[in-house]
């Protein structure tokens, strides 16, 4: 039995579960690509399809949309089937949102074959975090979680950056042909996490993912009831507001500053790239200690991002850009951190937590897109949406200062 533990011990500790993260990380790698990839064709789209902003606003906004029905459902389904068959299911649906955008006639067919996505999206986004809180403790958790989180942000500047510079022009110009291809490129990252996760998980890894505990609903009252989780609930709102906004409109914002559309692509990558610096280092700073205020520092980098991004001057408006990417980078994992932590959040309930989390927070990648476009197409300029970014940053410290408040309240 003793040789039996060690083993399981060095299973655990050993290399397996950090080729289990680079299997999730490739997965999320896709998400953020397909994430990204209509952005930098908003342009053409808009042309052949006859779109305007308010309706492509719209367009951008029915994944999250469909995210909010699906992410509980997920969450349910990752506690009760594991990780293992979810992600890969996940990657199923995202490619056949690929393709079907790549087939899309008409403005509404192109919004379903968008929506498709955010019934694939909950499975990463919720798995991904459940996976990583079964596999590591302690600072190996910040660290595989700040790793894991670079997924998204390299495949969103490979969307931003080779879109219009490298693969339009590889398919004629043709931007069914860019969905195409980002399609397989999902399909085939599906089919890698099924090589590396399946020999690989050690049984005490399997309780992260495999089976679990049986949904019932009182499951969302042991988490509700607890005020802290509301809280950060309703940040998750504001954050992914911001993100959902700038990463679907941040490259026309740069093209109303007259930048071409191959120079829009390479400065929206910068965010991102910033973002993956962020997003390694910032988590495994952010100790339990600590978290609360390098999120307060994280929502003043988004609030003054918001201020410079009004800015035509190239010095002041890169400043803007390395802050926003600094704050997208790192404001999720860290609120995510903070909820998987909460006292009193039961551990077998990890998954509907981060069920209910992106739920929330898809509002907010909801409104994003959409109050843009919205306030873009009535403006007709880009000053009115960024503003409305500022207010939400203001919200976000607000509720910042009334969860550090709880926090430092005798229990």
């Amino acid at each position: 039995m003793q040789a039996q533990n060690k083993s399981v011990e060095a299973h655990t500790h050993g290399v397996g579960r950090w080729l289990v993260l680079a299997g999730v990380w490739l997965i999320y790698f896709s998400f953020g690509i397909t994430i990204a990839s209509m952005a930098p064709l908003i342009g053409p789209i808009s042309a052949e399809l006859g779109i305007g902003n308010a309706t492509m606003g719209l367009v951008l906004g029915a994944w999250p949309l469909t995210y909010i029905v699906a992410a509980i459902p997920c969450g349910i389904l990752l506690d009760r089937f594991g990780a293992r068959k979810m992600l890969f299911a996940a990657t199923i649906v995202m490619a056949a949102s690929g393709l079907t955008r790549s087939v899309a006639d008409t403005p509404m067919e192109l919004l379903l074959a968008v929506g498709l996505f955010g019934a694939g999206g909950p499975m990463i986004s919720v798995g991904a975090p459940k996976l990583i809180a079964a596999l590591f403790e302690g600072r190996d958790r910040g660290t595989a979680m700040g790793i894991y989180v670079t997924g998204p942000y390299l495949g969103g500047i490979v969307a931003l950056a080779l879109t219009n510079s490298v693969l339009l022009p590889l398919v004629d110009g043709d931007w069914r042909g860019v969905m195409l291809v980002y399609a397989g490129l999902v399909a085939l990252s599906g089919l890698v996490w099924l090589t590396l996760s399946a020999p690989r998980f050690s049984p005490a890894q399997r309780a992260g993912t495999e089976g679990g505990k049986k949904f019932n609903f009182s499951a969302f009252a042991d988490i509700l009831i607890l005020p802290e989780v509301r809280l950060i609930l309703l940040m998750s709102i504001g954050i992914f507001f911001i993100n959902h906004a700038m990463n679907n409109w941040l490259p026309e914002i740069l093209r109303s500053r007259e930048f071409t559309s191959v120079a829009a692509g390479y400065w929206s990558a910068l965010p991102a790239a910033v973002g993956i610096v962020g997003a390694i280092i910032v988590p495994r700073l952010a100790t339990p200690n600590r978290r609360l205020t390098i999120l307060a520092i994280l929502f003043l980098c988004a609030l003054v991002a918001s201020l410079l991004l009004h800015s035509n001057l190239a010095p002041l408006l890169a400043t803007g850009l390395i802050l926003q990417g600094l704050a997208r980078g790192a404001m999720m994992t860290v609120a995510i951190l903070i909820l998987m932590e909460t006292p009193n959040v039961p551990p077998e309930r990890l998954g509907l937590a981060g069920g209910l989390f992106f739920t929330t927070a898809e509002v907010g990648g909801v409104l994003g897109p959409i109050t843009f476009g919205f306030l873009s197409a009535m403006s007709g300029g880009f000053t009115l949406p960024l503003v409305s970014i500022t207010l939400v940053c203001i919200g976000l410290c607000v509720l910042l200062w009334l969860l550090r408040r709880m926090h430092t309240q005798p229990r």
